[in-house]
């Protein structure tokens, strides 16, 4: 008897050892990227050696797609777990915390679970919450999430800035190393020091890459690998693609931004600046990369990279993001998990590809499963634990992105795409024969069928855009008209919101 007892008590450790270890959680957010990577082949010249290696190292989701196509919704919708049309928040000019004052978002519910949760860098709207951290860079309490960057002192350096022009449309090579622009260098810097030691506790750590988000002012080396005069346009554009859209969708189409580019003769330098953008926010993943490989959490910890929306650079005759086009809502991801994580013992599969619609909400109950976390209940994304254990695993469901008005939103199946926006304009693309979305099938007396079943997968309500409450707003004096005829509307400036109650 003494001998059976000696004998589980020898063998109790490991068994315990194995069974409850907690994985580390590294979540790399990369800012404003499209599918311009090496490995989903966006455009030819794209330079991304890091990105294609942590692809090849894990699981390559070639079908994922945001939220909504915009920072603020899409942000919040992959920390809170709530989709947009059920939270309302659809727009980038509303805040998270006065829709959802009391919603628990991810690094809290890691924390809450035993975990050190720390973060750098740009992961919510433009404020860091510092109630749901236990350490952040730079300094929670400042609710800004960017340390020093260096700018130009004269701006704007590429094209003229018009009054309604965003302050950040810009492209410039600085005369810089990595460490003296700053910027996403420190927050790299910062979270591959935590990488590069050992924790008291396991840790959700959060990496906010900025670029390629504007303004695309990055170290000179970086446009260097990208001469002006080989700069490819998009392989995305088509001088006649609104040929075959309803209004709504070439009044989204039509910004701006992009006529007043080609007017300057500063298409291809924006290309280039994004590209190169692009190069540098590589090199930053690369430099955490390495911290995590050389380190002691290299075989004990879950890397999941995502962008939160992507970007238009002249498809659809359009410049900036906002859309429904699938240039504006496939993203970049990928997922890569060690042997004994708790939720898939066997880890992801190396260079492993899914091709099923799966959207970034879908990350709150992946990482909760995968780190064997209680589910959160009314999360709106399905896991994608199924897809990481076979991505040719049966998966019934769609990728939904929202616009910024309820009702409008696009919608991703396997091979599908359709568009509607709310005012009943309706786009139909097979993904399969036309990937650029160049063919609307909408109004395709063939298509009748794929065009129900399409509108059969859409949500049915939709929650009205979340307004701020009253004590935030500015109260304006009503001026009610005399006998003066009314002066025409002449908008100059950036687009506000006035709630009359």
């Amino acid at each position: 008897m003494k001998r059976l007892i000696l004998i589980y008590v020898l063998c109790a450790p490991v068994v315990n050892s194995t069974t409850t270890a907690k994985p580390n959680v590294l979540f790399i957010a990369v800012d404003d990227l499209n599918d311009w990577i090496g490995c989903m082949g966006g455009h030819p010249q794209a330079r991304t050696p890091n990105l294609d290696r942590l692809a090849a190292s894990g699981i390559l989701f070639n079908n994922a797609h945001c939220a909504a196509p915009s920072c603020n919704p899409s942000r919040t919708a992959i920390f809170t777990g709530l989709s947009p049309h059920r939270s309302g928040i659809y727009r980038n000019n509303q805040k998270m915390r006065e829709a959802l004052p009391d919603t628990e978002i991810l690094p809290k519910t890691f924390s809450r679970a035993g975990y050190w949760a720390g973060g750098s860098g740009k992961m919510l709207h433009y404020f860091i919450d510092a109630r749901s951290w236990d350490e952040y860079f730079p300094k929670k309490e400042t609710e800004s999430p960017f340390p020093r960057t260096l700018y130009p002192k004269q701006r704007p350096v590429s094209i003229p800035r018009e009054p309604w022009q965003y302050v950040e449309t810009d492209w410039a090579a600085l005369d810089a190393t990595d460490e003296e622009y700053g910027g996403d260098f420190l927050v790299a810097k910062w979270v591959s020091e935590k990488l590069a030691r050992k924790h008291d506790k396991p840790f959700f750590l959060a990496c906010g890459i900025y670029r390629p988000h504007e303004p695309w002012f990055v170290p000179k080396k970086y446009f260097d690998a990208f001469p002006l005069d080989k700069i490819q346009l998009p392989p995305g554009y088509r001088a006649d693609d609104l040929d075959d859209l309803s209004a709504a969708a070439k009044k989204l189409a039509h910004n701006r931004y992009f006529p007043h580019i080609r007017a300057h003769k500063q298409w291809k330098q924006g290309i280039q600046g994004y590209l190169a953008s692009i190069a540098f926010a590589d090199a930053m993943v690369g430099r955490v990369m390495a911290a995590l490989e050389r380190g002691p959490n290299r075989d004990n910890t879950i890397v999941v990279l995502w962008s939160d929306h992507g970007w238009h650079l002249g498809e659809k005759m359009r410049w900036q993001k906002f859309t429904g086009w699938r240039v504006s809502t496939r993203v970049p991801l990928i997922v890569r998990a060690p042997k004994g994580t708790p939720g898939l013992p066997q880890g992801t599969k190396p260079g492993a590809r899914c091709g099923k619609p799966v959207s970034l909400l879908s990350l709150f109950s992946t990482l909760t499963e995968l780190a064997s976390l209680p589910p959160k209940t009314d999360n709106d994304g399905p896991s994608l634990v199924r897809l990481l254990q076979n991505p040719k695993a049966d998966w019934p469901h769609v990728a939904l992105t929202y616009l910024k008005e309820p009702g409008s939103y696009g919608l991703s199946g396997e091979r599908w795409r359709y568009i509607h926006y709310a005012d009943g304009g309706e786009e139909l693309y097979d993904i399969q024969t036309d990937p650029h979305e160049w063919n609307n099938l909408a109004y395709s007396p063939d298509q009748q069928a794929k065009l129900g079943e399409m509108r059969g997968m859409a949500p049915k309500e939709f929650a009205p855009v979340a307004r701020p409450k009253n004590p935030s707003l500015k109260e304006l004096s009503w001026h009610p008209a005399g006998e003066s005829p009314i002066p025409a509307s002449l908008p100059k400036g950036s687009e506000c919101e006035i709630v009359i109650t």
